[in-house]
């Protein structure tokens, strides 16, 4: 079993950055899809990017491609998401999501991950 957790949140000024860390253990991070995703009060969890085992293949969120990206340290254990150019509708709790045998059909459905962290939340000022 592997256990995540998330830092890096933070208040920002609309239009700056924050780098998102999701660091493992337990397991090697190496041999599972990451997913980030985000939620505010009252609303279901959102999808806001994804990057499979080998690195190569990265998914995100309409609203967020060309400001935020995600990577991943395999020698870390840790996978990233830089987000760039933040709007105040950006502001949310941030978690990531690890699961060992999800599809791509599947990578934006929060329930299809099996392994979460607690969350950091980030707040975006106008």
């Amino acid at each position: 079993q592997v256990q995540l957790v998330e830092t890096g949140g933070g208040l920002v000024q609309a239009g700056g950055s924050l780098r998102l860390s999701c660091a493992a253990s337990g397991r090697t991070l190496s041999r599972y899809t990451v997913g980030w995703f985000r939620q505010t009060p009252g609303k279901e969890r959102e999808f806001v990017a994804a990057i499979f085992r080998s690195g190569n293949n990265a998914y995100y969120k309409d609203s967020v491609k060309g400001r935020f990206t995600i990577s991943r340290d395999n020698a870390k254990n840790t996978v990233y998401l830089q987000m760039n150019s933040l709007k105040p509708e950006d502001t949310a709790v941030y978690y990531c999501a690890a699961d060992l045998t999800i599809i791509l059909s599947s990578l934006g459905r929060h329930t299809a991950y099996d392994y979460w962290g607690q969350g950091t939340q980030v707040t975006v000022s106008s």
